[in-house]
């Protein structure tokens, strides 16, 4: 069994006690919102022939949107912006791996990210993709790109296409609101048990 890399993990804040003013969307009703945001954007007659989901918080909204509208050409965008909790670098910073489009279709992109807090990401992406157009490898071709959040904060630079809900609290997602888990908690947090039993059980099957 191979050591654990030590690594210190990325804290967003949603574990933290601070900012107790907080928007709490549960998976159940996570489901809720991205059925009405996913309608919202049918409604609107225009469809994406891509969908672009704004890495890491948009990957799970851009999924669930994919799959209720009928889309399946999706893609990422690696973008850093926040370092910790309440810091953040001067702009968003594209991150490598940059995405391959080269296999995918359409002119009509639907650029998903879970909020639009300061509102900067989305900004610089949409510009990009606005000034840019997408990279297809062999050529670039000019899209029409649209936008889509659970979330906006008031505060925020950029609005959106399609938003479910505006809020000024801290927002605690389904998919961020545990702690990490690090090597140091799968004992206290029962994982390494659970593991180990469902090694058993796989092993039992190939037998």
């Amino acid at each position: 069994m191979s050591t654990p890399t030590t690594r210190k993990p990325f804290d967003d804040g949603a574990t933290s006690s601070a900012a107790p003013e907080r928007e709490d969307l549960t998976w159940e009703l996570f489901g809720r919102a991205e059925r009405e945001l996913s309608a919202q954007i049918v409604a609107s007659g225009w469809m994406p022939d891509l969908i672009i989901a704004i890495a890491r918080g948009g990957l799970i909204p851009a999924g669930a949107i994919g799959y209720a509208i009928g889309v399946k050409a999706m893609g990422a965008m690696n973008v850093e912006f926040y370092t910790g909790v309440g810091q953040t670098l001067p702009e968003p910073v594209v991150l490598p791996p940059l995405m391959d489009a080269s296999e995918l279709p359409g002119k009509r992109v639907l650029v998903v990210d879970d909020v639009a807090d300061s509102g900067k990401t989305l900004k610089m992406v949409m510009e990009l993709l606005s000034h840019e157009g997408l990279d297809l490898g062999d050529e670039t071709v000019p899209v029409d790109a649209r936008s889509a959040v659970i979330y906006r904060k008031p505060r925020s630079v950029f609005t959106p296409d399609y938003c479910w809900r505006e809020t000024d609290k801290w927002i605690n997602f389904p998919w961020s609101v545990l702690p990490v888990i690090i090597p140091q908690s799968l004992e206290e947090q029962g994982l390494e048990a659970d593991q180990e039993a469902q090694d058993q059980a796989d092993a039992t099957v190939g037998a």
